[in-house]
């Protein structure tokens, strides 16, 4: 089968501890998880329908976590050439500009937060060390949206932007899970290049008219496609993606091309040159 998807938001775990992390997010969320979260599953979910890359990342819950999860990531990275692997970060883990010069030597390709799993919000000056270690480096992954919390509103990222503009930001859930109607608030970063969104765990809570409304109000070339497997299985959140009304250009964006040119530019442009001229700011 031709490869031509790169799923953008995928959590992978050690086989050993996966069907318990795996459950413990289920219960976070009340939704049954339906894969088993471990990297031969991904991939035997994702071969399928034609995945050529996956971004892989977990979430450190507590700072003592970090550094094991970002080793593990990096590990099934290099093992997988098929992977796009993000680490991890805490805003009480001490070290944090070292840590993220770890991520970039273990070659990883940026960094995912979950500010409702850490409880921090996104905006919290606590949080800001690791935005200043990332800027202009590594993009950020953030869970976005709950309406049963506040630490990830989309309304935080508009504020961080504003204090570091060449942050990439990745809002995942189309910028605001079960927040729909705080999407909008996501309107006022046009005009900022640096910040884009994936399609997991939105459509299929959302009417098809809803989904396509969003995503042409982002910009189609700022979104990409992503299942939060193993929440999700490959199979089904293409077919949910398939019913959008969409053209087959804006598909291909979403599907592979957004993505490929992000990832490009960030490891063979920021994460070259540009980092290499500031090593001295570190």
């Amino acid at each position: 089968m031709e490869k031509f998807i790169y799923d953008m938001h995928t959590h992978i775990f050690p086989q050993k501890i996966a069907e318990k992390a795996v459950s413990s997010i289920g219960g976070f969320y009340g939704i049954p998880m339906v894969k088993k979260g471990f990297s031969e599953d991904l991939i035997d979910s994702g071969s399928g329908i034609g995945v050529e890359k996956y971004l892989v990342c977990s979430t450190a819950t507590t700072p003592l976590q970090v550094t094991a999860i970002n080793s593990f990531v990096a590990a099934e990275t290099s093992k997988h050439p098929e992977f796009i692997g993000f680490g991890t970060m805490h805003p009480g883990f001490e070290g944090i500009s070292d840590e993220v010069e770890r991520i970039i030597s273990l070659g990883l390709s940026g960094i995912k937060l979950h500010p409702d799993f850490q409880k921090f919000a996104i905006d919290d000056k606590e949080a800001y060390p690791i935005y200043e270690a990332a800027e202009g480096r590594l993009p950020i992954l953030f869970h976005t949206g709950d309406k049963r919390y506040s630490y990830s509103n989309p309304e935080r990222v508009l504020k961080i932007l504003k204090d570091f503009p060449k942050l990439i930001c990745i809002c995942a859930h189309l910028g605001g899970y079960s927040e729909w109607d705080a999407v909008t608030a996501l309107k006022g970063y046009l005009g900022n290049p640096n910040i884009y969104f994936d399609t997991s765990s939105s459509i299929r809570f959302l009417d098809p008219k809803t989904s396509v409304d969003i995503i042409r109000a982002h910009g189609v070339e700022h979104v990409f496609w992503g299942t939060d497997y193993p929440m999700q299985d490959h199979e089904s959140e293409l077919a949910d993606f398939m019913k959008l009304e969409l053209d087959d250009r804006e598909r291909q964006m979403i599907f592979r091309e957004n993505a490929k040119k992000l990832i490009d530019d960030t490891n063979l442009g920021l994460r070259g040159s540009e980092s290499e001229g500031n090593a001295n700011d570190v």
